[in-house]
């Protein structure tokens, strides 16, 4: 569980309070003011309250939680703020709400008044849903579930991308470059604007005096530029800290850019670089990058958990990855960021009771109240035949003839048929995708298709210029549509390094003319 009392301003909220905060970020420029939605959906601001920042129709501080009537039950599903400080909702509906410092419009609602509540900003934006937004210091961006960006506030640097520094007072569709183009991931520097697109490009614009914007020189940009140093490279994930730049691939490596000064980029020293520089993670597949533009502080984690943490900590400049105990990244800007505000809005489960999924989770193969076991390969896995029953149309059949309490099974191995028989209880898989590829297998066998997908989407995210032949062979072989598409795609975008695979050598004939011939349609083998 994430402890927010890893943050100083929630140091005297008591323990029954604590234990209903799903949702909560800390802001500010010491990190004095914080937001936190509870499990009914109520939403509480307290802290110093600056420009008026905490949304409660004033200026005055608070030290005991108050509530935002406006927005309880809005379901806030994206938060970010500036430096003013403002902050920026998106909420369920797609709607977006700004409050606090105005002075350059970042709230989108045509004036420089400062808001003191929060404000539907629907200026080009009613007819939209938002699904993501991020602020810099005094801007601020929105994604849409179009995949359309609009931008409005603090444009000195062109980090509105409208083509002219002119501040921006309400929302602009950020067009140029990014025109029919569909993008999925947005973060703010202080003064610039990431954008990362459905092909796994790039873009970026604003101020670049550091490089942050990763195009091999110094100068700002008033619209969005392409990172041309990443082609080829599928980006993900993008990350902005105050004046550096991180970004994540689809294979789990990580590139940096930008200022460097607290050796925030990861490279070992501290010199700034204008172009991607791939960052040593010990050959760690990272899932997560993470940066705030308030600080010089980078932190990552791994597939396997690990959280490393790099850059300015408490004061150090730490020029390389370090590994830390956390368990989250979101401890890292807790415990080492200056101020120690939060990267985005946490999401915190509780812990106070256990509830039915968590109940049948504890008792998935635990021999005291169990009235079943499975042995497959000289192991035994202890059941529950309602629970089988009730989740499983086959074991509903199979139970139903056949009184034992013990069943062997010879067609799947240990691994693979623990990995399902939890599923049963738990609803998640936890494999890797090469086992998976054997799950995959018994779902399709058991016509268990919720399970087929989650077979997919973990095989998607553990894929690798290493393993995407065996992962497209096996899509193949189960019918699996969707991740064949998935796979073959991969395997164009990296068809250098795949086509040198032990695995390509020894492909199954029939699929090797099927995917020669599909890339050659897709133009993969043009000079």
């Amino acid at each position: 569980m994430l402890d927010v009392g890893k943050w100083p301003v929630f140091a005297l909220l008591p323990p029954e309070e604590l234990r209903l905060i799903r949702q909560a970020c800390v802001f500010g420029s010491a990190a004095n003011e914080a937001l936190y939605v509870t499990v009914n959906d109520e939403v509480f601001a307290l802290g110093t309250n600056c420009s008026g920042c905490l949304g409660l129709g004033d200026l005055q501080s608070t030290i005991e939680p108050r509530r935002i009537d406006v927005l309880c039950g809005k379901k806030i599903v994206s938060l970010s703020y500036g430096t003013g400080p403002h902050v920026v909702i998106a909420t369920a509906d797609g709607e977006v709400y700004a409050w606090g410092h105005n002075g350059y419009s970042q709230l989108g609602n045509g004036t420089t008044n400062h808001g003191l509540t929060p404000a539907l900003v629907s200026t080009n934006l009613l007819s939209k849903r938002v699904t993501e937004v991020a602020c810099g210091s005094h801007h601020t961006i929105a994604l849409t579930t179009d995949g359309e960006v609009y931008a409005w506030g603090y444009n000195n640097s062109g980090q509105v991308g409208s083509g002219s520094t002119a501040n921006q007072p309400t929302p602009r569709r950020v067009s140029s470059c990014l025109q029919n183009k569909v993008v999925v991931n947005i973060a703010c520097g202080q003064l610039c604007s990431m954008a990362v697109l459905d092909n796994g490009e790039i873009y970026g614009w604003g101020y670049n005096c550091n490089g942050q914007l990763g195009l091999g020189n110094n100068g700002n940009q008033q619209t969005p530029c392409r990172i041309a140093a990443l082609q080829g490279v599928n980006i993900v994930q993008v990350a902005c800290g105050y004046a550096h730049t991180l970004a994540l691939t689809d294979e789990g490596f990580v590139y940096a850019w930008g200022a460097n000064s607290y050796g925030q980029l990861g490279t070992g020293n501290k010199s700034n670089q204008a172009l991607p520089t791939p960052i040593n993670t010990d050959k760690e597949r990272i899932v997560e990058v993470a940066a705030c533009h308030t600080s010089h502080t980078s932190a990552a984690k791994t597939q396997s958990g690990q959280v490393l943490m790099w850059g300015q900590c408490r004061g150090q400049a730490v020029a390389s990855p370090h590994l830390t105990h956390f368990s989250s990244t979101d401890d890292v800007f807790a415990c080492f960021a200056t101020p120690a505000v939060t990267w985005h809005l946490l999401s915190v489960d509780g812990d106070d009771y256990l509830t039915v999924a968590q109940s049948l989770k504890k008792e998935f193969d635990s021999p005291d109240i169990s009235d079943l076991k499975f042995l497959v390969d000289g192991k035994c896995i202890h059941v529950h035949k309602a629970l089988l029953k009730i989740r499983c149309e086959h074991f509903r059949t199979l139970l139903n003839e056949t009184d034992q309490d013990a069943i062997e099974i010879h067609q799947f191995s240990y691994l693979v048929y623990r990995a399902f028989l939890e599923y049963l209880y738990t609803d998640t898989i936890n494999l890797p995708p090469e086992d998976a590829i054997g799950l995959l297998d018994l779902a399709t066998f058991y016509r268990e298709t919720r399970l087929k997908r989650l077979c997919q989407e973990t095989i998607k995210r553990g894929i690798s210029e290493e393993n995407a032949i065996t992962l497209l062979s096996a899509a193949v072989k189960y019918e699996a549509r969707d991740l064949e598409e998935f796979c073959f795609k991969f395997c164009v975008n990296h068809l250098t390094a795949v086509t040198q695979t032990q695995a390509f050598a020894d492909m199954d004939h029939d699929l090797l003319k099927n995917f020669i011939s599909k890339a050659s349609r897709y133009g993969a083998f043009k000079n």
